[in-house]
């Protein structure tokens, strides 16, 4: 009676060991393995005459944690497959890990140049970048425009105007950005953020588009479950998609890995978003 208990006993703690040994490796080998684009087709207010825009948003790199030059290589070249009209970056290009020394800032200089768009390439800093006295200078000669506490007014083909903004980390709006908000009329306006819950900090300026970062989506979730790490400033907004009033929220999963290297049920992906009009038929076809 004893002998069966104990070989019960054992059959139990194999099990466990087994089950955790295949997660462990599941999400090491097979999670961070790839990109994927994650699609959306925004159609919340988008005048006629945005039709057809087409946005990129990457977010958290994190170059040296799950990411390397081919890594990075596939990700500008899915990009540029997309043809984006504007590209956004919110942030964490290096992993606090990684030192920036003159190779790897060739390395990601000489990728992130090559990613082509009609309007523009824009960016944040995240928080794994505001120690990082070159991240300016690098994106700047990545050919990035930085929307930390800044702005810009893109006009499209028929001078419809995208009103453009973002703030660094823990930033509110600036003032020159609040009185262009409160004087002038804009067509479309986004917002660029990497923590999720500076969202609250902005709604009362109704924004159409808000992109964020930093959350992973949670970089390992549970089915039914969803995220299961939600970090600081991401506590109250984490998972991919949120609509506050009339404001499209997404947060993109990220390309690299936070603190771990490990991902379950969340690849690593970037979003395109295609400006369209409501009644556009998921089987019509959008070049």
């Amino acid at each position: 009676m004893i002998k069966k208990k104990l070989k019960l006993k054992w059959k139990i703690i194999l099990t466990v060991i087994l089950i955790i040994t295949f997660l462990f490796l599941t999400m090491r080998f097979i999670g961070t393995k790839g990109i994927i684009i994650r699609e959306y087709k925004v159609t919340s207010k988008i005048p006629k005459s945005l039709y057809g825009i087409k946005i990129v948003h990457f977010t958290d790199l994190h170059y040296g944690m799950g990411v390397d030059d081919n890594k990075l290589k596939k990700l500008v070249n899915l990009i540029n497959e997309t043809k984006p009209d504007i590209v956004f970056f919110t942030g964490d290009l290096l992993d606090n890990k990684t030192k920036l020394t003159e190779d790897i800032e060739k390395i990601l200089v000489n990728n992130l140049s090559k990613i082509k768009s009609t309007y523009g390439n824009y960016y944040v800093n995240g928080d794994e970048d505001k120690n990082n006295i070159s991240f300016e200078a690098l994106m700047d000669k990545s050919h990035f425009k930085s929307l930390n506490n800044n702005y810009e007014v893109i006009y499209s083909k028929d001078l419809s105007s995208i009103f453009i903004t973002g703030t660094d980390i823990q930033s509110g709006i600036n003032n020159d950005v609040k009185e262009k908000l409160n004087t002038q009329n804009y067509n479309y306006k986004i917002f660029i953020t990497h923590y999720p819950d500076n969202i609250d900090k902005i709604l009362k300026y109704d924004f159409n588009l808000v992109l964020a970062g930093h959350s992973h989506n949670g970089q390992v979730r549970i089915p039914k479950i969803g995220a299961i790490y939600k970090p600081n400033n991401a506590k109250n907004y984490y998972d991919p998609y949120y609509k506050i009033g009339n404001t499209d929220f997404y947060i993109s999963g990220g390309i690299g890995n936070s603190k771990v290297n490990l991902r379950l049920f969340n690849q690593p992906s970037f979003n395109l978003y295609r400006l369209v009009d409501h009644y556009v038929s998921d089987l019509q076809e959008l070049d």
